[in-house]
């Protein structure tokens, strides 16, 4: 198996060094400090599941690398639209991508069925820019229940989680999917084939959609914001409204705000991605977590206030900060 990791920050690196000890042949493609790292030192990991060192390949030209069986995609959502000529040397007729982001992927009502099929949501994929560049027959999703930081260059630190679910967005249990998996799995990794990876987005969701945004606003920890009785009132209610619009597009979540909420606790004083990005100067990657579920609401005729409120003021700090 041949896989190249797009974007290999602490979530793709982690994931490539686990391909790499499992004997699949990665490439890993990043810049910087943390691409010279990378090279001069491998992969270093550090887990409470035991530290290691992998010594995948290396480099900032997809070109080098050519075609592969699966592109993993590390990139943050708002570089999709803008990534094609880093993914085009990668492609071949055949090439998977997983891609790994947080929130609503572009290609949710692909295949969908029912009454929004083939739907685009233009909060994640404007005018269509991310699907001309990404075409959703190749998208297998893939959502993150595993919590890393890039500690320096070449160095990830791996807090908790080793959870990669993935999935077809026809719902299928695809020979691609399952090849993957087991990749996954053979370097220590759980990596379940979903039977709706739908379900699974919301799950991811109900915290992304709550506790980013607060965070960013807040600049607090998770242990912060579940403590902060105001602010966890806030984000219930965050969670409540976002559960509504995912029952209205027919998905079951299965898990309850409480056990949620319990779950972001135990977490500890972990920084969101979102306020990670805001203390790096980064552009926040709200769109896909915040503004899609709102303009879902509105196509599903669901009222989401609080949502809309917080959103409000996200936007602005993005702007600002981008600024």
């Amino acid at each position: 198996m041949k896989v190249a990791v797009l974007g290999a920050g602490a979530i793709g690196a982690y994931v490539g060094a686990a391909l790499h000890r499992a004997g699949a042949e990665v490439h890993l493609i990043a810049r910087g400090p943390h691409l010279a790292a990378m090279r001069q030192h491998g992969v270093r990991v550090r887990s409470p599941r035991g530290d290691f060192t992998a010594h995948p390949h290396a480099t900032d030209d997809p070109a080098e690398v050519g075609p592969v069986d699966y592109v993993f995609l590390g990139l943050k959502a708002n570089a999709y639209a803008a990534c094609g000529p880093l993914i085009a040397p990668l492609l071949h007729g055949t090439t998977a991508v997983v891609a790994a982001q947080n929130g609503i992927p572009w290609w949710y009502f692909h295949r969908h069925g029912g009454p929004y099929d083939g739907h685009r949501v233009e909060s994640v994929d404007p005018d269509g820019a991310v699907s001309a560049v990404l075409a959703p027959e190749r998208a297998v999703g893939c959502v993150v229940y595993a919590a890393t930081e890039l500690e320096g260059p070449g160095l990830v630190r791996h807090l908790e989680g080793t959870r990669f679910s993935i999935g077809e967005p026809d719902r299928s249990l695809s020979a691609r999917c399952l090849a993957f998996s087991e990749a996954m799995q053979a370097g220590g990794l759980k990596c379940p084939v979903e039977p709706d990876l739908r379900d699974d987005i919301w799950v991811k969701l109900l915290g992304n959609i709550s506790f980013n945004p607060i965070s960013a606003l807040a600049r607090a920890t998770m242990r912060q914001m579940c403590l902060h009785g105001g602010t966890r009132k806030v984000i219930e209610i965050m969670m409540t409204e976002t559960l509504a619009v995912a029952e209205a597009l027919g998905c079951q979540v299965g898990v309850s705000i409480e056990r949620r909420l319990a779950g972001a606790e135990r977490v500890g004083d972990h920084r969101t991605s979102t306020l990670q990005d805001l203390e790096r100067g980064k552009p926040l990657e709200l769109d896909v977590l915040l503004a899609a579920v709102v303009e879902l609401a509105e196509i599903t005729g669901v009222e989401v206030p609080t949502l809309r409120t917080v959103h409000a003021i996200s936007d602005l700090l993005a702007l600002r900060s981008a600024a």
